[in-house]
């Protein structure tokens, strides 16, 4: 594999082929991107958008381009990486595997009593038993092929918690020769990675630490405020687990009732903290972060977990295949759509209780990521965050602006209250859900506002779901805030306030962006975010994307024009992943935290007493640039962002190399060609 220097990750689609991706290659080459981080090529279900709805993983997409579209696109200059789905696949006629009884049974995790296991709540698709060798090696030996043809350079792993033996299933795909891997593994804050043949996760750690750090804790109490009467999230969480288990997961509840009569199994599968453990079923053997995790569990449950006279061993694998569904159903589709203090902390793998983090504690997940795993991704929006990370930026900044927020708050829910007709649709927390989610994405049109709303509230399940509709509820809410938004108030209170915002959050989004380039790990870009990119949840944030525009811009940048406010993030982009590409000391394990006021987060990259790399971040919008003493020495150093200077004076972010280093990179990077 070339020097991973960053992925760009690319949402394949009927729009967006193979032979269209690599038309977009010079212009990502350009960018800085060393390899292109693709969303599933393997056949899918007729007409899907996504690909993750695959019914034959022996061939490449027809659809995509086929394979050798995808040849041709693994030639362009830029390694692949792609997702791969081994832990599901569609139900079917298209899928050879479903359509044939004898392959159904052999290929899919059938129930005897009638069903099938689902990937979370999609009776659509089914569980793939990859732990039989036989069904890895048919449903792996086209990636498996892809890779050693040096086609493909790397996986991602979809959901890797779903499957029977991750850890085993793992070592065989390494074993098989597949080198570099990622996984989809959420691991909660605190929580400790397991201990796999991988370069890492695809980064949601990572974001999640980020976001907090950008929260202001000074502001906790104005935020609570605006709420009223709010309940810890750990409770409102375990409440939605519990109401998930009692509903959508009834039938993986009664096949784990059929297999043990294990007291309290409801209760044992809600209040697990992380998504899953991964206790050996046969000898029950469990390290020590399961350990803990087990200790949260209803005390006679437990006993009975490791007792193998109360639970066979199937039991204990299905059990664990079924608390990561119900913590992304309960937690992430539920509860994170159910409290509304700051949006920014409702992000998978976040906790909303977490109101903030030190710069300290930053520093030590950055220095344990040096260690364990240097080559892990380190994402800020992917196809499954719930907001960009602009927006997340934008809606952070509230913690910073207590007092206005508490009047914006206070002539909005008045502004709705007078709008509201005979439903009292929204309520409180709908309306802060709502504003909120106007100041993180503005302008946004009606069109998409509503679609987002409507898939917000179903997913609350407070007032109206996805099984059972009340669209009455549903368009009062549309309705009101439509008239609110009519107000001629709206454009001279809620316009003037939002550009304020905008102002501060554009340094909180530069800095997250700054941290992902230098902090330990591989930066992921989605597709898009290169310049300012404010998307909600699926699929608004799988909208097309203007490229047209973006290869305008970076060829100015080329060409020398000057740095402005709307191609800031375009330029910052660019020049950090120059400097990574220029650099080795971003793929060592060097990582040092630099002494710094509370409100700064500093550290360098490199080894010795005079570092390759200092970076500089303020993490409150208000602070100016402000350089540590332990970088003035006798190097003469450069701060390749100084151009940003233009834009946002001292309230910026700063990266500084050797005068040297500087003097190596393209000179229409500094703004002055």
């Amino acid at each position: 594999m070339n020097p991973l220097v960053a992925t760009y990750r690319l949402q394949l689609g009927p729009e967006l082929t193979f032979r269209r991706a690599r038309t977009l290659a010079p212009y990502l080459r350009d960018l800085g991107v060393s390899h292109l981080y693709l969303s599933p090529i393997l056949q899918a279900r007729r007409g899907s958008t996504h690909g993750y709805d695959v019914v034959d993983p022996r061939r490449v997409s027809e659809d995509l381009g086929g394979e050798t579209d995808l040849r041709d696109l693994a030639d362009a200059g830029l390694e692949l990486l792609v997702d791969i789905v081994p832990n599901h696949m569609a139900l079917s006629d298209e899928n050879p595997f479903w359509s044939d009884p004898v392959l159904r049974a052999k290929f899919f995790d059938l129930d005897p009593q009638g069903g099938h296991r689902r990937f979370f709540d999609v009776d659509g698709l089914a569980g793939v038993r990859v732990e039989d060798p036989e069904v890895f090696e048919v449903t792996h030996g086209k990636i498996v092929q892809l890779v050693r043809d040096g086609v493909v350079a790397g996986v991602r792993v979809d959901h890797v918690d779903g499957l029977a033996d991750p850890g085993g299933y793992l070592q065989r795909l390494r074993d098989a020769g597949v080198g570099h891997v990622w996984v989809e593994k959420i691991v909660e804050p605190g929580e400790p990675m397991p201990a796999w043949p991988v370069e890492g996760t695809t980064g949601y750690e990572f974001a999640v630490d980020a976001d907090a750090l950008f929260v202001d804790p000074d502001g906790r109490a104005a935020l609570d405020a605006a709420v009223g009467a709010r309940r810890p999230f750990r409770e409102v969480g375990v409440e939605a687990k519990v109401e998930q288990v009692r509903t959508t997961f009834q039938p993986e509840v009664g096949r784990l009732r059929r297999l043990a009569d294990v007291p309290d199994l409801e209760g044992a599968l809600a209040s697990l903290p992380v998504y899953r453990t991964y206790v050996d079923p046969d000898t029950r053997a469990m390290s020590g972060r399961d350990r803990v995790a087990v200790g949260n569990l209803p005390r006679a449950f437990a006993d009975a977990l490791v007792d193998f006279d109360a639970t066979p061993p199937e039991f204990v694998v299905r059990f664990q295949q079924t608390t990561g569904a119900v913590m992304a159903k309960g937690i992430e589709d539920t509860a994170l759509y159910r409290d509304v203090r700051l949006l920014a902390l409702n992000e998978v793998g976040g906790d909303p209780d977490r109101f903030g983090i030190p710069v300290a504690d930053f520093h030590a997940a950055n220095e344990g990521r040096a260690t364990s795993w240097p080559r892990a991704l380190l994402t800020g929006t992917t196809h499954d965050t719930k907001r960009s990370a602009d927006v997340r930026a934008r809606i952070a900044v509230l913690s910073s602006m207590g007092e206005q927020w508490l009047r914006i708050v206070e002539w909005w829910t008045d502004l709705c209250a007078r709008r509201t007709r005979g439903a009292a649709a929204p309520d409180h927390d709908e309306q802060l859900f709502v504003l909120q989610t106007l100041v993180g994405s503005w302008p946004l049109s009606r069109e998409r506002l509503d679609g987002y709303l409507v898939k917000a509230l179903r997913e609350a399940k407070r007032h109206t779901t996805w099984i059972d509709p009340n669209e009455e509820w549903e368009q009062e809410v549309c309705d009101v805030v439509a008239d609110a938004m009519a107000d001629p108030s709206f454009s001279e209170v809620f316009l003037s306030f939002v550009i304020d915002v905008i102002h501060r959050a554009d340094r909180t989004s530069l800095g997250g962006l700054v941290l992902r380039c230098t902090a330990p790990g591989v930066p992921d870009v989605y597709q898009g975010d290169e310049l300012w990119n404010h998307l909600l949840v699926d699929p608004d944030n799988r909208r097309p994307v203007d490229w047209e525009l973006r290869q305008l811009l970076l060829d100015h940048q080329q060409r020398g024009a000057r740095i402005d406010r709307f191609t800031a993030k375009l330029f910052t982009t660019r020049m950090l992943l120059a400097l990574r590409a220029e650099f080795a000391a971003f793929a060592d394990h060097d990582y040092v935290p630099l002494d710094a006021p509370h409100d700064v987060c500093a550290f360098a990259r490199g080894s010795g007493a005079d570092p390759d790399v200092v970076v500089v971040v303020p993490v409150r919008p208000s602070r100016e640039l402000e350089l540590p003493a332990a970088v003035v020495g006798d190097r003469d150093r450069v701060d390749v962002l100084e151009p940003l200077a233009a834009v946002y004076g001292a309230r910026r972010p700063g990266v500084l190399v050797g005068a040297d280093v500087a003097a190596r990179l393209p000179r229409c990077l500094t703004g002055n060609a």
